[in-house]
């Protein structure tokens, strides 16, 4: 994809005229014009105001200044990079933080990076191939051979995972995504008419496990604000915090009968 396509893509994904692009980066509607059509070509300065009124995500602002003919500036390392080690052990100490409540890391992909102890109460009785250092927290959560059985309130909860997994991929277009969203919306019942007030944060998950009984969680997530490196950038911390008192109850007892080990 060249620059005039790659902007004017990015820009339609936000629903964002050439005059109100034009606004944000300090230019004029017609320059924008101009670039779109590829009759201007912006120098790097320029590229990298467009890619910040667009707030685009790290990954996309390197796609697109390489398109534009320049290298990119966000460097993206392997998780196993030294590099990234100290982000990772305040990942933990987060994680840990956080107990005796179940929260993990995740990938742009939703793939599983990080757990705390706690997590392996959702996981009791999950299909052991869905599991492992490459589980997906999605396919976890709607596949059959996963968390859908046990949770009592699934058509309305998954409803609210796969949207967000649509939106997602409306927003930064991936292939990875898209197969990922292909092969879990059949696993999902289209909503019916009067669930749409159902859905968003308000819609706990209401799980039912056997060593901790009915768990009523609401999910948060927290992201790297400042973060310089795709990889980091792209991690979300996801925690499951209890929705009512006996939920809370239920972790902090069960907690203290476990010993907690990562």
């Amino acid at each position: 994809m060249d620059f005039p396509e790659a902007l004017r893509a990015s820009r339609n994904r936000r629903h964002l005229s050439q005059l109100e692009l034009a606004s944000r980066a300090g230019t004029t509607q017609r320059h924008i014009s101009f670039i779109e059509n590829g009759r201007s070509a912006p120098g790097r300065a320029l590229v990298a105001r467009l890619a910040d009124s667009l707030a685009l995500p790290l990954r996309e602002r390197n796609g697109l200044l390489l398109a534009a003919g320049y290298a990119p500036v966000h460097p993206e390392h392997d998780l196993d990079d030294p590099a990234l080690a100290p982000a990772l052990e305040a990942l933990d100490h987060v994680l840990d933080g956080h107990l005796p409540y179940p929260a993990i890391v995740v990938d742009r992909h939703g793939t599983l990076v990080r757990a705390n102890s706690a997590f392996d109460v959702m996981t009791e009785g999950v299909d052991p191939a869905l599991l492992g250092p490459r589980a997906n927290i999605l396919r976890l959560a709607l596949h059959p051979g996963g968390l859908a059985p046990r949770i009592r309130n699934f058509p309305q909860w998954a409803r609210h995972v796969i949207e967000a997994l649509r939106d997602e991929q409306r927003r930064n277009p991936d292939a990875r995504l898209a197969a990922l969203h292909a092969e879990l919306a059949p696993y999902v019942a289209e909503s019916a008419p009067g669930d749409t007030q159902l859905l968003g944060f308000a819609v706990p998950m209401e799980l039912e496990t056997a060593s901790r009984g009915l768990l009523r969680l609401m999910t948060t997530v927290a992201v790297f604000a400042t973060a310089a490196d795709v990889t980091i950038a792209e991690l979300k911390l996801e925690a499951f915090l209890p929705a009512d008192r006996a939920t809370a109850q239920a972790l902090t007892e069960g907690a203290a009968r476990a010993a907690p080990v990562r």
